[in-house]
């Protein structure tokens, strides 16, 4: 089986339920609490193709940060989008899960299991 790695707020109702649904079917992911070890725009880059969405369906809009910055007027700019997730990580849409080349949002958590 191929390993997993969640990017993963404890915090986060939905990202505590993805992780616990990975548990629950014997996947013990890598665990990676991007508040505390922000991505870099490399990393974020690879999670986009992976998740083969825009920048800004991996971006919280809800996020008070994503007004404060004017992202609310970013049209359509990943380069941009992606800079402001690696500047406020907060911003990254939570959780992430990725196993070999494909990766999933866990919203709702039961997405992750597209991957299994």
């Amino acid at each position: 089986m191929s390993s997993f790695t969640i990017y993963h707020n404890p915090r986060c109702s939905k990202s505590r339920q993805t992780l616990a649904l990975l548990n629950e079917r014997g996947i013990e992911p890598d665990i990676v609490e991007y508040l505390k070890s922000p991505l870099s725009m490399d990393d974020l880059q690879s999670l986009q193709q992976k998740l083969g969405v825009p920048a800004l369906a991996m971006i919280r809009s809800k996020d008070q940060a994503f007004d404060d910055l004017g992202l609310n007027t970013v049209q359509g700019s990943n380069h941009t989008l992606l800079e402001a997730i690696a500047e406020q990580p907060s911003l990254l849409e939570r959780p992430i899960v990725v196993c070999g080349n494909k990766a999933v949002i866990g919203r709702p958590p039961e997405n992750v299991l597209k991957l299994l």
